[in-house]
């Protein structure tokens, strides 16, 4: 497998070189699990975020999918925390200081801010994005429109 290109630059020029590496690296992989491996590990090396990863809906709940970073809740039920809520309003989640989101759920003290953005397939909310910085104020639109960018090429299927 080839190795993805470094990127540098400005957030918005490294989204731009990286989605489409992404798109070619998911090309013709269909088990969603080694999908969300690779684009977590390569979103989590190019930025350096605290956490990257991804929690699959399982009936009710969220459960734990790949991710990068330290250890992380495993089940998060619908409408709770920055995930739950992205999940049950099926809309990004861009919290630039997660202490002061109502239900926040703390899997780790280190955690300042937050995206949150939901996989949609046919309608429902079958994933979300989850990536979590040790810094406040993180993320903001050019990370919405990207990482939306990135879970709708997710979500297609081949």
């Amino acid at each position: 497998m080839e190795h993805l290109k470094k990127t540098t630059g400005s957030k918005e020029e490294q989204y731009a070189m990286l989605l489409p590496q992404i798109e070619a690296l998911l090309e013709g992989e269909t088990d969603q699990i080694a999908r969300m491996a690779n684009v977590a590990a390569v979103l989590h090396e190019t930025f350096h975020f605290w956490w990257t990863g991804f929690y699959r809906v399982e009936g009710d709940e969220l459960v734990l999918g790949p991710f990068q970073g330290p250890v992380a809740c495993t089940r998060i039920r619908r409408g709770r925390g920055v995930c739950g809520t992205a999940w049950d309003r099926c809309q990004t989640q861009v919290v630039p200081d997660v202490h002061l989101f109502p239900g926040h759920i703390a899997c780790s003290s280190a955690s300042k801010s937050e995206i949150v953005v939901p996989l949609v397939r046919e309608g429902r909310v079958v994933a979300v994005l989850d990536i979590d910085s040790e810094h406040l104020s993180t993320f903001d639109e050019t990370d919405r429109k990207w990482l939306e960018q990135l879970a709708a090429c997710m979500t297609r299927t081949e």
